[in-house]
């Protein structure tokens, strides 16, 4: 979904390229435009960065959890084992 985005992102830069080959009139205007620029350019790698990091911590959550189901399985089956234990222990001392 992200290369999705950036693509089109980079589709829209594209088309808009011509428009800006006419430039501007003055260096004022020029350092303008320049400075707006970067700025866009800034907010967009902050938006790719935070994006990141919510994958990140995504991934690291998800981790978590499947450590904790995974240890819950094994409580579980020590559980179903102790269980079958007492039953057969009760089974021999019946014979």
């Amino acid at each position: 979904m992200r290369m999705i985005k950036k693509l089109l992102a980079a589709a829209a830069a594209l088309t808009l390229l011509p428009l800006g080959a006419c430039g501007h009139k003055t260096d004022a205007a020029e350092n303008v435009q320049a400075a707006a620029d970067n700025t866009a350019d800034a907010i967009d790698a902050n938006a790719d960065a935070m994006r990141d990091q919510g994958g990140n911590i995504a991934d690291n959550v998800e981790a978590t959890m499947d450590n904790k189901a995974d240890a819950l399985n094994n409580k579980a089956d020590a559980v179903r084992a102790a269980g079958e234990n007492k039953a057969d222990a009760i089974d021999d001392a019946k014979k």
